[in-house]
């Protein structure tokens, strides 16, 4: 199985949040897209997005869980199995952390 992320992951910075290594959405591709039309298999660990509150799964293949952060990178609020064609936002975030879901 290729673990290797896609292309539109390979030159973005890393970060560490909750403990996972994750790309670090800094594009407008990158951040519209997030792990949409992505095969489970193909998708990175996790992609954190920046300066965002709410997140769109139009496109999904499988679902995915969403960490939103406040302002110092700590879990404000999560929302596991989220499914395709989802709309979730939350007040306050900072930052949203996008993780293949594993349930």
């Amino acid at each position: 199985m290729n673990r290797d992320p896609p292309s539109r992951f390979g030159n973005l910075e890393h970060a560490e949040a909750l403990g996972v290594r994750a790309h670090v959405a800094s594009g407008l591709r990158v951040r519209l897209l997030g792990l949409a039309f992505l095969p489970r298999s193909r998708a990175p660990a996790g992609l954190l997005i920046p300066r965002c509150h709410s997140v769109h799964t139009f496109g999904m293949r499988f679902p995915i869980d969403l960490v939103f952060l406040d302002g110092e990178g700590g879990e404000l609020h999560r929302v596991n199995r989220v499914g395709p064609r989802r709309l979730v936002s939350q007040r306050g975030a900072a930052a949203v952390l996008e993780l293949p879901s594993n349930s």
